[in-house]
């Protein structure tokens, strides 16, 4: 994994500098993959717009190794602390979501979401035995709904 992160490393590198932007890449090889944290002047474009263009960068670098990566690895793109600060909210909204379900009983549905989040909220609420979560919808609209885990009769 590491010569993968290496090669990422140096494959966003090129990117920005022919772009002409003011970045460098900080590789971090975590259990569950390489981590690349994206820093300089220029590195609050990638949390605009609630993160569209890192995760597009997320999503290209993952395409371009998809075939090299290891199974269960990923390469995660952060920038400003912008990944960790959007998965303590999706972990609060996961959590809201189940109290609310436990609470009224009517299944929650969340707005469409990328894969990544929609992931974070599943896992979440893995361990969770009286619920029940799942992604619903299609293409860029496909969200998740949290319900109540029907007993066996």
């Amino acid at each position: 994994m590491e010569a993968i992160c290496e090669q990422a490393t140096g494959f966003l590198t090129a990117i920005f500098e022919n772009a002409g932007l003011d970045l460098s890449i900080v590789p971090e090889n975590l259990p569950d993959g390489c981590h690349l944290t994206i820093e300089g002047s220029d590195a609050e474009l990638f949390i605009a717009q609630g993160g569209e263009l890192l995760e597009a960068v997320q999503h290209l670098l993952n395409q371009v190794y998809v075939r090299e990566l290891p199974r269960g690895q990923r390469l995660v793109c952060d920038a400003c602390g912008f990944r960790a600060t959007r998965e303590a909210e999706l972990r609060a909204m996961a959590n809201h979501a189940a109290e609310r379900v436990r609470a009224t009983g009517v299944p929650f549905n969340f707005g469409p979401m990328t894969a990544n989040e929609r992931r974070l909220i599943h896992l979440t609420l893995a361990d969770t035995s009286d619920l029940f979560t799942e992604s619903v919808g299609e293409g860029t609209g496909r969200k998740l709904r949290v319900s109540l885990r029907k007993s066996p009769t």
